[in-house]
């Protein structure tokens, strides 16, 4: 886990940065938009990605990954969802308090944009105050290989992976690692592993897909 720490400041606290509403609200929350980049909506959750947040990771060494995306993600829940997770931790003979005021959840994703998976290095059960009810570290792994390319997820990391390929200057600024010489001619020649994945058919335009929450939060 040494590779990715110090990559980006405020990374565990993104949940933070939210204006905090009544979890009945959840699905119509007012997320900002000068942070969060919302990507797309299912009957049941509302996807979004901390534009404000997203790095590279560091190495050991102190240089920056350019293999790695570290990437803060939310999802905001409708009553459905709220008990649809509420349901499934009393399955597991989880505890529930405070889950009636669950609103959503963060998810903490480093992507290793030459094997092609993704990696849920923290997960956060979130509440109207935006605390976490609880935390799972290293939950899952998802390999972008297996995804159909339609899916709710592989919709996602596409847009996440174009938006990062249109912002990459920012994304090196932002990061605390130096950049190697070598990786830096290969930055200039777009064949860095950002820009091989992000130019990949299957991917979509972040840009195009993603507008305002405000738009299109489902009520």
């Amino acid at each position: 886990m040494n590779k990715f720490k110090n990559t980006c400041l405020g990374l565990m606290a993104a949940a933070a940065f939210f204006t905090a509403v009544p979890a009945c609200e959840a699905a119509s929350i007012d997320v900002p938009e000068n942070v969060f980049q919302w990507v797309q909506s299912t009957a049941r959750q509302n996807y979004y990605f901390n534009k404000e947040q997203m790095c590279y990771a560091v190495n050991p060494n102190g240089e920056i990954d350019i293999g790695t995306l570290i990437v803060p993600t939310l999802r905001t829940f409708d009553d459905v969802q709220k008990q649809d997770v509420i349901d499934k931790r009393r399955w597991k003979m989880l505890s529930v308090k405070g889950y009636d005021d669950l609103v959503g959840c963060a998810d903490y994703l480093a992507i290793d944009l030459r094997d092609r998976t993704i990696k849920v290095t923290k997960h956060d059960d979130l509440d109207s105050t935006w605390s976490a009810l609880d935390s799972t570290v290293d939950a899952a792994t998802i390999d972008m290989k297996k995804l159909s390319g339609k899916d709710v997820d592989s919709k996602f990391c596409n847009a996440v992976l174009q938006y990062a390929a249109k912002h990459q200057d920012e994304l090196i600024a932002r990061t605390k690692g130096k950049l190697s010489a070598a990786d830096a001619k290969i930055l200039k020649t777009k064949k860095d592993p950002l820009f091989q994945l992000a130019a990949a058919p299957q991917s979509a335009d972040a840009d195009s897909t993603a507008g305002t929450a405000k738009h299109r939060a489902r009520k």
